[in-house]
């Protein structure tokens, strides 16, 4: 089964971090997923750039908004996300705590829903 750990940072804690922890955490974080990777339980992980650079679209009544981010007061951001390979969520959870990010912010695991299967009942 396919799991995507969204990563949620709170800038913070972050901060809080002594000096060089931030870079020796991201520096340990690579190199596990490059292991995850290499045993073929990693598809893809990336960063994300910060809140204030993204937009928002939305189209109602055929009439398009796009709003300039950050969008919601909050202390926690989607920061980034690895798309896994696991065998159920429990093995997706334990691959999440894995993730020294989850001591700074949370890791939320989601499913990902059978896309294929859901083009075959659309008929796409």
């Amino acid at each position: 089964m396919k799991f995507l750990l969204m990563v949620y940072s709170d800038d913070a804690l972050l901060n809080a971090l002594p000096p060089g922890e931030f870079d020796t955490r991201m520096h340990a974080c690579i190199t596990h997923a490059d292991e995850l990777r290499a045993e073929g339980r990693l598809i893809d992980a990336q960063q994300l750039e910060a809140p204030a650079t993204a937009k928002a679209v939305r189209t109602r009544l055929g009439h398009t908004t796009v709003l300039d981010g950050p969008f919601a007061e909050t202390k926690e951001y989607l920061a980034g996300f690895n798309l896994i390979e696991a065998e159920s969520m429990e093995e997706a959870v334990r691959m999440a705590a894995e993730l020294p990010w989850a001591q700074t912010g949370c890791i939320e695991v989601r499913p990902l829903r059978d896309f294929d299967a859901v083009r075959r009942r659309v008929g796409a």
